[in-house]
Protein backbone atom coordinates (compact mmCIF):
# COMPACT_ATOMS: atom_id res chain seq x y z
CA UNK A 1 0.00 0.00 0.00
CA UNK A 2 1.49 3.20 -1.14
CA UNK A 3 1.62 6.10 1.84
CA UNK A 4 -0.98 9.25 1.32
CA UNK A 5 1.36 12.19 0.94
CA UNK A 6 -0.25 15.13 3.60
CA UNK A 7 1.18 18.35 3.80
CA UNK A 8 0.11 21.46 6.09
CA UNK A 9 -2.14 24.28 4.61
CA UNK A 10 -2.68 27.62 6.00
CA UNK A 11 -5.18 27.52 9.34
CA UNK A 12 -7.88 29.90 10.47
CA UNK A 13 -9.26 30.01 14.01
CA UNK A 14 -12.93 29.44 14.80
CA UNK A 15 -14.87 27.79 17.84
CA UNK A 16 -13.80 24.17 17.06
CA UNK A 17 -10.28 25.64 17.14
CA UNK A 18 -7.66 25.72 14.09
CA UNK A 19 -8.96 24.90 10.75
CA UNK A 20 -8.05 24.79 7.32
CA UNK A 21 -8.90 28.48 5.51
CA UNK A 22 -11.11 26.72 3.03
CA UNK A 23 -12.89 24.41 5.45
CA UNK A 24 -16.48 25.86 7.00
CA UNK A 25 -17.81 24.67 10.73
CA UNK A 26 -21.60 23.39 9.95
CA UNK A 27 -24.27 21.75 12.29
CA UNK A 28 -24.29 17.82 11.43
CA UNK A 29 -27.43 18.23 10.75
CA UNK A 30 -26.40 20.79 8.07
CA UNK A 31 -24.89 18.43 6.01
CA UNK A 32 -26.89 15.10 6.32
CA UNK A 33 -30.18 14.11 7.30
CA UNK A 34 -31.30 11.27 10.01
CA UNK A 35 -34.00 8.93 8.48
CA UNK A 36 -35.41 6.89 10.92
CA UNK A 37 -37.21 3.12 10.09
CA UNK A 38 -40.54 1.77 10.85
CA UNK A 39 -41.53 1.10 14.33
CA UNK A 40 -42.37 -2.76 13.38
CA UNK A 41 -44.74 -4.15 16.08
CA UNK A 42 -45.36 -8.24 16.54
CA UNK A 43 -48.03 -7.89 14.14
CA UNK A 44 -46.33 -7.01 11.29
CA UNK A 45 -43.81 -10.16 11.77
CA UNK A 46 -44.13 -13.32 9.47
CA UNK A 47 -41.65 -16.12 10.09
CA UNK A 48 -41.48 -17.01 6.42
CA UNK A 49 -41.88 -13.48 5.15
CA UNK A 50 -40.41 -11.92 1.56
CA UNK A 51 -38.36 -9.21 3.52
CA UNK A 52 -35.91 -8.91 6.21
CA UNK A 53 -35.91 -6.44 8.60
CA UNK A 54 -32.68 -5.23 9.66
CA UNK A 55 -32.60 -4.15 13.57
CA UNK A 56 -30.10 -3.12 15.41
CA UNK A 57 -28.86 -6.65 16.39
CA UNK A 58 -28.17 -6.65 12.83
CA UNK A 59 -25.45 -4.35 13.04
CA UNK A 60 -21.84 -5.38 13.63
CA UNK A 61 -18.50 -3.63 14.82
CA UNK A 62 -17.26 -4.84 11.80
CA UNK A 63 -19.10 -2.45 9.92
CA UNK A 64 -21.26 -4.69 7.56
CA UNK A 65 -24.95 -6.72 7.98
CA UNK A 66 -25.16 -9.81 9.66
CA UNK A 67 -28.32 -12.14 8.80
CA UNK A 68 -28.26 -13.95 12.01
CA UNK A 69 -31.52 -14.31 13.98
CA UNK A 70 -32.92 -12.44 11.03
CA UNK A 71 -36.49 -11.39 11.64
CA UNK A 72 -38.95 -11.08 8.27
CA UNK A 73 -42.06 -9.50 7.40
CA UNK A 74 -44.69 -9.67 4.36
CA UNK A 75 -45.19 -5.72 5.07
CA UNK A 76 -49.15 -6.62 5.79
CA UNK A 77 -51.02 -3.24 6.98
CA UNK A 78 -47.86 -1.45 6.48
CA UNK A 79 -48.52 1.73 3.59
CA UNK A 80 -45.78 2.75 1.18
CA UNK A 81 -43.35 -0.11 2.55
CA UNK A 82 -41.26 0.65 0.12
CA UNK A 83 -39.93 3.49 1.79
CA UNK A 84 -38.02 1.11 3.84
CA UNK A 85 -35.78 -0.48 1.34
CA UNK A 86 -32.19 -0.63 2.01
CA UNK A 87 -29.77 -0.03 -0.58
CA UNK A 88 -26.27 -0.74 -1.07
CA UNK A 89 -24.05 2.14 0.26
CA UNK A 90 -26.85 3.01 2.75
CA UNK A 91 -24.96 4.39 6.47
CA UNK A 92 -26.48 2.58 9.57
CA UNK A 93 -26.14 3.75 13.06
CA UNK A 94 -27.66 1.87 16.27
CA UNK A 95 -29.55 4.67 18.23
CA UNK A 96 -30.45 3.33 20.93
CA UNK A 97 -29.53 0.86 24.07
CA UNK A 98 -26.04 -0.50 25.08
CA UNK A 99 -24.79 -0.16 21.36
CA UNK A 100 -25.71 3.33 20.51
CA UNK A 101 -23.26 4.66 17.92
CA UNK A 102 -22.70 1.24 16.27
CA UNK A 103 -22.12 1.77 12.51
CA UNK A 104 -22.61 -0.35 9.41
CA UNK A 105 -22.71 -0.33 5.26
CA UNK A 106 -25.93 -1.72 4.04
CA UNK A 107 -24.08 -4.54 1.36
CA UNK A 108 -26.71 -6.76 0.86
CA UNK A 109 -29.30 -7.36 -1.95
CA UNK A 110 -31.33 -4.34 -2.68
CA UNK A 111 -35.56 -4.14 -2.66
CA UNK A 112 -35.02 -6.96 0.24
CA UNK A 113 -34.49 -5.40 3.45
CA UNK A 114 -36.32 -3.20 5.54
CA UNK A 115 -35.49 -0.55 7.99
CA UNK A 116 -36.61 -1.25 11.57
CA UNK A 117 -37.48 2.15 14.04
CA UNK A 118 -34.05 3.33 15.93
CA UNK A 119 -31.66 1.80 13.08
CA UNK A 120 -31.17 5.37 11.70
CA UNK A 121 -30.20 5.61 8.35
CA UNK A 122 -27.83 8.86 6.88
CA UNK A 123 -28.81 10.91 3.26
CA UNK A 124 -26.09 13.65 2.56
CA UNK A 125 -26.86 16.68 1.48
CA UNK A 126 -25.21 18.60 -1.05
CA UNK A 127 -22.30 19.50 1.31
CA UNK A 128 -21.35 16.25 1.57
CA UNK A 129 -20.90 13.30 -0.07
CA UNK A 130 -22.26 9.67 1.19
CA UNK A 131 -18.52 7.62 2.14
CA UNK A 132 -17.41 10.80 3.95
CA UNK A 133 -20.46 10.89 6.19
CA UNK A 134 -19.42 7.14 7.32
CA UNK A 135 -16.42 8.07 8.41
CA UNK A 136 -17.31 11.14 10.18
CA UNK A 137 -19.84 9.68 12.05
CA UNK A 138 -17.25 6.74 13.16
CA UNK A 139 -14.53 8.94 14.27
CA UNK A 140 -13.42 9.40 17.64
CA UNK A 141 -14.74 13.27 17.43
CA UNK A 142 -18.40 12.00 16.79
CA UNK A 143 -18.45 8.31 18.88
CA UNK A 144 -17.00 10.39 21.90
CA UNK A 145 -20.36 12.95 22.04
CA UNK A 146 -22.47 9.61 21.40
CA UNK A 147 -20.46 7.61 24.24
CA UNK A 148 -20.99 10.71 26.74
CA UNK A 149 -25.18 10.38 25.94
CA UNK A 150 -24.33 6.63 26.42
CA UNK A 151 -22.72 7.56 30.05
CA UNK A 152 -24.86 9.77 31.35
CA UNK A 153 -28.74 8.30 30.16
CA UNK A 154 -30.49 5.71 31.88
CA UNK A 155 -32.08 4.51 28.65
CA UNK A 156 -29.28 5.80 25.89
CA UNK A 157 -30.78 7.27 23.02
CA UNK A 158 -29.97 9.74 20.07
CA UNK A 159 -31.83 11.68 17.51
CA UNK A 160 -32.06 14.80 15.27
CA UNK A 161 -31.76 17.10 17.87
CA UNK A 162 -28.97 15.64 19.28
CA UNK A 163 -27.03 15.62 16.07
CA UNK A 164 -28.12 19.06 15.91
CA UNK A 165 -25.88 19.59 18.92
CA UNK A 166 -23.06 18.75 16.85
CA UNK A 167 -20.87 20.37 15.08
CA UNK A 168 -17.81 19.19 12.75
CA UNK A 169 -15.38 20.92 10.38
CA UNK A 170 -16.31 20.38 6.93
CA UNK A 171 -13.83 20.77 3.89
CA UNK A 172 -14.94 21.05 0.31
CA UNK A 173 -16.36 18.41 -1.26
CA UNK A 174 -13.34 17.17 -3.62
CA UNK A 175 -11.50 16.77 -0.17
CA UNK A 176 -13.90 15.05 1.29
CA UNK A 177 -13.82 12.58 -1.71
CA UNK A 178 -9.97 12.80 -1.65
CA UNK A 179 -10.28 11.79 2.21
CA UNK A 180 -12.85 8.97 1.79
CA UNK A 181 -10.99 6.93 -0.56
CA UNK A 182 -7.70 7.36 1.11
CA UNK A 183 -9.49 5.99 4.18
CA UNK A 184 -11.24 3.40 2.10
CA UNK A 185 -7.71 2.39 0.96
CA UNK A 186 -7.03 1.32 4.65
CA UNK A 187 -10.45 -0.35 4.52
CA UNK A 188 -10.27 -2.51 1.96
CA UNK A 189 -6.15 -3.39 3.52
CA UNK A 190 -8.45 -4.17 6.67
CA UNK A 191 -10.97 -6.35 5.16
CA UNK A 192 -8.11 -8.79 3.08
CA UNK A 193 -6.78 -9.53 6.04
CA UNK A 194 -9.55 -9.98 8.27
CA UNK A 195 -10.80 -12.26 5.64
CA UNK A 196 -7.00 -13.61 5.61
CA UNK A 197 -6.99 -14.27 9.53
CA UNK A 198 -10.64 -15.77 8.72
CA UNK A 199 -8.93 -18.66 6.08
CA UNK A 200 -6.66 -19.49 8.43
CA UNK A 201 -9.07 -19.62 11.63
CA UNK A 202 -11.14 -22.33 9.66
CA UNK A 203 -7.55 -23.96 7.96
CA UNK A 204 -6.74 -24.46 11.92
CA UNK A 205 -10.01 -25.59 13.04
CA UNK A 206 -10.00 -28.51 9.62
CA UNK A 207 -5.96 -29.44 11.20
CA UNK A 208 -7.60 -29.87 14.88
CA UNK A 209 -10.58 -31.83 13.62
CA UNK A 210 -8.29 -34.34 11.61
CA UNK A 211 -5.19 -34.49 13.59
CA UNK A 212 -6.74 -33.86 17.26
CA UNK A 213 -8.88 -37.13 16.40
CA UNK A 214 -6.07 -39.59 14.48
CA UNK A 215 -8.50 -39.39 11.10
CA UNK A 216 -5.46 -37.73 9.66
CA UNK A 217 -2.24 -38.90 10.69
CA UNK A 218 1.45 -37.39 9.95
CA UNK A 219 4.08 -39.24 8.08
CA UNK A 220 5.69 -41.62 10.11
CA UNK A 221 3.18 -42.50 12.33
CA UNK A 222 1.20 -45.67 12.54
CA UNK A 223 -0.15 -47.48 15.36
CA UNK A 224 -3.13 -47.14 17.67
CA UNK A 225 -3.83 -44.41 20.49
CA UNK A 226 -4.64 -45.22 23.82
CA UNK A 227 -7.69 -44.25 25.78
CA UNK A 228 -6.38 -42.35 29.14
CA UNK A 229 -8.75 -41.04 32.00
CA UNK A 230 -7.50 -37.52 33.10
CA UNK A 231 -6.80 -39.24 36.16
CA UNK A 232 -3.82 -40.99 34.33
CA UNK A 233 -2.70 -37.93 32.73
CA UNK A 234 -2.57 -34.99 35.00
CA UNK A 235 -2.74 -33.99 38.75
CA UNK A 236 -6.14 -32.05 39.60
CA UNK A 237 -6.86 -29.18 41.93
CA UNK A 238 -9.63 -26.93 42.44
CA UNK A 239 -9.09 -22.75 42.93
CA UNK A 240 -9.60 -21.00 46.18
CA UNK A 241 -11.88 -17.73 46.99
CA UNK A 242 -9.70 -15.04 47.28
CA UNK A 243 -11.98 -12.60 48.48
CA UNK A 244 -9.64 -11.57 51.25
CA UNK A 245 -6.77 -12.19 49.88
CA UNK A 246 -6.81 -9.79 46.73
CA UNK A 247 -4.36 -6.84 47.13
CA UNK A 248 -3.21 -4.43 44.14
CA UNK A 249 0.22 -4.50 45.37
CA UNK A 250 0.01 -8.68 44.97
CA UNK A 251 2.66 -10.49 43.07
CA UNK A 252 0.37 -12.70 41.29
CA UNK A 253 -2.66 -12.45 38.21
CA UNK A 254 -5.71 -14.10 39.87
CA UNK A 255 -7.60 -16.22 36.94
CA UNK A 256 -11.44 -15.40 37.38
CA UNK A 257 -13.57 -17.41 34.84
CA UNK A 258 -14.68 -14.53 32.76
CA UNK A 259 -11.32 -13.51 32.33
CA UNK A 260 -10.12 -16.56 30.11
CA UNK A 261 -10.53 -16.11 26.37
CA UNK A 262 -11.29 -18.72 23.69
CA UNK A 263 -7.81 -18.03 22.52
CA UNK A 264 -6.21 -19.56 25.69
CA UNK A 265 -5.46 -16.26 27.16
CA UNK A 266 -5.71 -14.35 30.08
CA UNK A 267 -7.40 -11.09 30.15
CA UNK A 268 -7.70 -9.56 33.50
CA UNK A 269 -4.80 -8.60 36.32
CA UNK A 270 -6.41 -9.07 39.77
CA UNK A 271 -3.38 -9.24 42.10
CA UNK A 272 -3.15 -11.79 44.71
CA UNK A 273 -0.51 -13.09 47.48
CA UNK A 274 -1.55 -16.71 47.14
CA UNK A 275 0.65 -19.78 45.40
CA UNK A 276 1.08 -19.03 41.68
CA UNK A 277 0.81 -21.53 38.37
CA UNK A 278 3.82 -23.03 36.66
CA UNK A 279 4.69 -23.22 33.12
CA UNK A 280 2.78 -25.83 30.88
CA UNK A 281 0.09 -25.80 34.05
CA UNK A 282 -3.64 -26.08 32.67
CA UNK A 283 -6.63 -23.88 33.84
CA UNK A 284 -9.81 -24.36 32.68
CA UNK A 285 -13.51 -22.83 33.63
CA UNK A 286 -15.46 -25.31 36.55
CA UNK A 287 -18.81 -23.38 36.72
CA UNK A 288 -20.89 -20.91 34.23
CA UNK A 289 -23.51 -18.17 34.10
CA UNK A 290 -27.29 -19.71 35.40
CA UNK A 291 -28.60 -21.57 32.73
CA UNK A 292 -26.02 -21.25 30.30
CA UNK A 293 -23.04 -24.07 29.24
CA UNK A 294 -20.07 -25.12 31.21
CA UNK A 295 -17.91 -24.19 28.28
CA UNK A 296 -14.85 -25.57 30.12
CA UNK A 297 -12.34 -22.92 28.39
CA UNK A 298 -8.95 -23.57 28.69
CA UNK A 299 -5.59 -22.01 29.04
CA UNK A 300 -2.10 -23.00 28.68
CA UNK A 301 0.12 -21.32 31.51
CA UNK A 302 3.15 -19.80 29.76
CA UNK A 303 5.13 -18.52 32.49
CA UNK A 304 6.47 -19.40 35.70
CA UNK A 305 5.07 -17.79 39.21
CA UNK A 306 2.49 -14.87 37.77
CA UNK A 307 -0.69 -16.52 38.06
CA UNK A 308 -2.82 -17.94 40.85
CA UNK A 309 -6.76 -19.73 40.74
CA UNK A 310 -9.84 -18.24 42.08
CA UNK A 311 -12.71 -20.55 43.03
CA UNK A 312 -14.04 -22.52 40.36
CA UNK A 313 -11.22 -22.52 38.28
CA UNK A 314 -9.82 -26.27 37.81
CA UNK A 315 -6.30 -26.75 37.59
CA UNK A 316 -4.67 -30.31 35.98
CA UNK A 317 -1.11 -30.27 36.35
CA UNK A 318 0.54 -32.63 33.97
CA UNK A 319 1.93 -36.05 34.87
CA UNK A 320 2.37 -37.39 31.52
CA UNK A 321 2.22 -36.40 27.70
CA UNK A 322 2.87 -33.30 25.97
CA UNK A 323 0.93 -30.54 27.30
CA UNK A 324 0.83 -28.48 24.35
CA UNK A 325 -1.01 -30.99 22.89
CA UNK A 326 -3.30 -31.85 25.85
CA UNK A 327 -4.44 -28.07 25.53
CA UNK A 328 -5.29 -28.15 21.91
CA UNK A 329 -7.33 -31.66 22.39
CA UNK A 330 -8.95 -30.83 25.50
CA UNK A 331 -10.22 -27.09 24.01
CA UNK A 332 -11.53 -29.24 21.07
CA UNK A 333 -13.31 -31.71 23.03
CA UNK A 334 -14.39 -29.31 25.92
CA UNK A 335 -17.75 -30.88 25.98
CA UNK A 336 -16.42 -33.87 27.70
CA UNK A 337 -16.45 -31.96 30.82
CA UNK A 338 -19.80 -30.76 30.83
CA UNK A 339 -22.08 -31.54 33.40
CA UNK A 340 -25.53 -30.39 34.46
CA UNK A 341 -26.29 -30.64 37.78
CA UNK A 342 -30.21 -30.13 37.00
CA UNK A 343 -30.73 -26.91 38.94
CA UNK A 344 -29.79 -24.61 36.13
CA UNK A 345 -26.23 -24.12 37.09
CA UNK A 346 -23.54 -25.81 34.99
CA UNK A 347 -20.80 -27.05 37.47
CA UNK A 348 -18.07 -29.41 36.70
CA UNK A 349 -17.58 -31.77 39.40
CA UNK A 350 -14.26 -33.46 40.48
CA UNK A 351 -15.33 -37.08 40.20
CA UNK A 352 -16.40 -36.45 36.00
CA UNK A 353 -13.27 -34.68 35.15
CA UNK A 354 -11.15 -37.42 36.68
CA UNK A 355 -13.02 -39.70 35.17
CA UNK A 356 -13.03 -37.77 31.52
CA UNK A 357 -11.71 -40.38 29.03
CA UNK A 358 -8.82 -39.08 26.21
CA UNK A 359 -7.95 -40.91 23.24
CA UNK A 360 -4.40 -40.04 22.77
CA UNK A 361 -1.60 -41.22 19.95
CA UNK A 362 2.43 -41.44 21.41
CA UNK A 363 4.13 -39.01 23.38
CA UNK A 364 6.23 -38.35 19.68
CA UNK A 365 2.93 -38.30 17.58
CA UNK A 366 1.87 -35.66 19.95
CA UNK A 367 4.52 -33.84 20.28
CA UNK A 368 4.53 -33.33 16.22
CA UNK A 369 0.95 -32.03 16.09
CA UNK A 370 1.24 -30.14 18.99
CA UNK A 371 3.93 -28.38 16.71
CA UNK A 372 1.81 -28.16 13.65
CA UNK A 373 -0.84 -26.35 15.49
CA UNK A 374 1.29 -24.23 17.30
CA UNK A 375 2.55 -22.89 14.27
CA UNK A 376 -0.53 -22.38 13.10
CA UNK A 377 -1.49 -20.33 16.34
CA UNK A 378 1.70 -18.77 15.79
CA UNK A 379 0.50 -17.48 11.88
CA UNK A 380 -2.59 -16.52 13.11
CA UNK A 381 -1.53 -14.06 15.89
CA UNK A 382 1.08 -12.59 13.20
CA UNK A 383 -1.65 -11.65 11.02
CA UNK A 384 -3.53 -10.60 14.18
CA UNK A 385 -0.98 -8.35 14.65
CA UNK A 386 -0.69 -7.03 11.62
CA UNK A 387 -4.65 -6.48 11.64
CA UNK A 388 -4.10 -4.37 14.48
CA UNK A 389 -1.45 -2.24 12.71
CA UNK A 390 -3.53 -1.15 9.97
CA UNK A 391 -6.23 -0.13 12.12
CA UNK A 392 -4.38 1.67 14.33
CA UNK A 393 -2.87 3.29 11.24
CA UNK A 394 -6.78 4.19 10.15
CA UNK A 395 -7.69 5.38 13.25
CA UNK A 396 -4.27 7.72 13.35
CA UNK A 397 -5.46 9.08 9.69
CA UNK A 398 -8.80 9.83 10.63
CA UNK A 399 -7.68 11.68 13.87
CA UNK A 400 -5.80 13.99 11.16
CA UNK A 401 -7.51 13.59 7.98
CA UNK A 402 -11.00 14.33 9.24
CA UNK A 403 -9.97 17.46 11.38
CA UNK A 404 -8.27 19.25 8.85
CA UNK A 405 -4.62 18.94 11.10
CA UNK A 406 -3.17 17.32 8.13
CA UNK A 407 -4.58 17.16 4.02
CA UNK A 408 -3.75 15.26 1.07
CA UNK A 409 -1.96 16.54 -1.57
CA UNK A 410 -3.73 17.55 -5.05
Amino acid sequence: MENEKLKMENYKQTELGHIPDDWEVNRFTDIAELIHGFQFREEHFAENGRFGVIKIGNLTYQGNISLDNLSKSDCEGINNYERLFLRRGDILMALTGGTLGKMSIFNLEENRYLQNYRVGKFEPNEKSIKNYIYYLLSSTYVQKRIEDNVNEAAQPNFGKQDFDKIKIPLPPLPEQKKIADCLSTWDCAIEKQSQLINALTQRKKALMQQLLTGKKRLPGFEGKWNLNSINDLFIFKNGKAHENDIDENGKYILVNSKFISTDGEISKKTNSNLAPLEVNDLVFVMSDVPNGKALAKFCLIKEDNLYTLNQRIGLLKIKKGNPIFMYYLLNRNSYFLMFDNGVGQTNLRKDDILDCPLNIPSLSEQTAIAEILATADRELQLQKEKLAQLQTQKKGLMQVLLTGKKRLLN
